[in-house]
């Protein structure tokens, strides 16, 4: 069994995977538009125009492979609360990397520095919303 994260960016799925290629060398491995699936939505479910937005796609970071879409394609933003994406990393020096690199445009909800149980520990919300716990190996 594997368990892997689901995350909906109601219209903006194409930024932010452009973005985590970007920030945290993420491959793209599917992508699907709504346009493409064998079956339409039922009538009322998607507004109009929404035809060219990500249905489904899938991106990997590191070793783990993260579902995006465009969900409803609603453009709220935000939704991402109650949990937190955590990197895991060898070296201070990558969790220092990481971290900058999605707090340039996030924001800071733990800087990252020393812990007692790891030589860099620090929590971010990149541009999305979307948590991010980064961490280095003791």
């Amino acid at each position: 069994m594997q368990v892997a994260p689901y995350l909906f960016f109601e219209g903006r799925c194409e930024e932010a995977i452009a973005y985590y290629e970007a920030k945290l060398g993420a491959e793209r491995l599917d992508l699907m538009r709504f346009r493409e699936a064998p079956d339409p939505p039922p009538p009322g479910v998607m507004p109009p125009g929404t035809e060219d937005r990500v249905m489904h796609g899938r991106i990997r970071i590191g070793s783990t492979d993260v579902m995006v879409s465009d969900g409803m394609c609603s453009g709220r933003q935000g939704g991402f609360d109650g949990f937190s994406l955590t990197i895991m990393v060898d070296t201070p020096a990558e969790a220092d990397r990481l971290f900058e690199a999605l707090a340039a445009d996030g924001e800071v909800r733990m800087p990252i520095g020393r812990t007692f149980f790891s030589p860099r520990f620090g929590m971010v919300a990149d541009k999305f919303g979307v948590g991010w716990i980064i961490i280095a190996n003791p």
